[in-house]
């Protein structure tokens, strides 16, 4: 197959993790059913964007990306005058990807949601070129309604309540994938393989009340975390305070602000705590490990509970609130994480449930949508 018959696809989405990461997912499974076809991340121009890009390989490739000048829609003076200022730039980026990736035969949009993706999705619509709506939340954002009005296709991996858009199971990418047994991934990370794990995270940006909550729970008088070990991805900042913490309890800890590879730590975990975006539920679905999740408690929609919301629902997870004070999340989470922690019964009833949810192939049929997408826009 010629690299025209391929085709391009653009993934438009960045500002995070969780709009990036799906976009990896879906252009593995692409390149699996067309080995010659072009995959570019169209990203905005934050750091965090280009460290987590150029450390994905797509195939046997390192991911191609572009950033874009995009700015978040704010409602304040200043945030609003950003906004517009690099609106037409952004587009007219996006119409330059697209004209020159026609170049090479068909082209496909591939929206994630987000600041990137609506920019890029008029850009599309203005070529013509067919574009794709991937939904990630169970509350839709600002840009995720605007783009579904004139998408060509809409997909959610999650329902969302009065919106008849195609539901896929959620997306994950190889690299969030666990590979060997969990002793092999311990061993992997420098940890004792036979002694069990909690993986804590706040996503790829970290969250830094959970840090903050797991400083003070290490430092219980009870000590919950005896015999555990503990994996926790902070974000930039609060790494040399919970390093300390756990040293300080005892506690074997495996601390970064960042992992590359969240499948390692995924196969290494007995449990964990996590925020509750798209990515990083659909990590959950798709390891099987029990999860306390904790919502970020500044969205006025909460979406995010409303994303963990089935595998609560299924019996394979928590929902806690996290209540930003270090001091009133251990008094109201603590005791929640401890009994997890202790009860052998709690986690595999847990376990169960999140496999009575079946696949996370949700990366799979987006792929096939776009497949379609591709052969009719030759």
């Amino acid at each position: 197959m010629s690299a025209e018959r391929g085709g391009t696809i653009f993934f438009a989405g960045g500002g995070t993790g969780g709009h990036i990461f799906p976009a990896v997912a879906i252009a593995e499974q692409v390149l699996r059913r067309l080995p010659d076809a072009r995959c570019v991340f169209v990203c905005s121009e934050r750091p965090l964007d280009t460290e987590i890009l150029r450390s994905q390989r797509v195939g046997d490739q390192a991911a191609e990306f572009v950033a874009i000048p995009a700015q978040p829609f704010g409602v304040g003076p200043r945030a609003l005058v950003r906004f517009m200022r690099k609106w037409g730039a952004s587009v007219r980026a996006g119409r330059g990807l697209i004209r020159e990736g026609r170049s090479r035969g068909p082209v496909v949009l591939v929206a994630l949601g987000g600041f990137v993706a609506a920019p890029a999705a008029q850009a599309a619509r203005v070529e013509r070129a067919p574009r794709l709506l991937v939904n990630l939340d169970a509350v839709p954002g600002l840009a995720n309604r605007w783009i579904a009005r004139f998408a060509t296709r809409v997909v959610t991996s999650t329902p969302v309540q009065g919106r008849a858009w195609s539901v896929v199971p959620p997306i994950v990418r190889e690299g969030a994938l666990g590979r060997g047994s969990a002793a092999e991934c311990r061993r992997s990370l420098g940890l004792d393989p036979f002694a069990p794990v909690l993986l804590v995270t706040g996503a790829s940006q970290g969250a830094s009340s959970i840090n903050r909550f797991m400083q003070a729970f290490a430092g219980r008088a009870d000590r919950p975390l005896s015999g555990w070990q503990v994996i926790h991805q902070t974000g930039k900042s609060d790494a040399e305070e919970c390093r300390a913490a756990y040293a300080s309890a005892g506690v074997p800890a495996v601390v970064r602000p960042f992992f590359d590879g969240m499948g390692t730590c995924w196969g290494a975990a007995e449990v964990a705590v996590s925020r509750a975006g798209a990515g990083s539920v659909a990590e959950v679905w798709a390891s099987g490990v029990p999860t306390l999740f904790l919502p970020y408690p500044y969205h006025r929609d909460q979406h995010q509970r409303y994303n963990a919301a089935p595998l609560e629902r299924a019996g394979g997870a928590l929902i806690g609130t996290d209540q930003i004070d270090q001091a009133r999340n251990l008094e109201m989470l603590g005791p929640v994480l401890a009994e997890l922690l202790a009860s052998r019964e709690k986690r595999e009833s847990l376990r169960a449930g999140l496999a009575s949810l079946g696949p996370a192939d949700g990366a799979a049929r987006c792929a096939a949508e776009i497949t379609g997408m591709l052969v009719s826009a030759r």
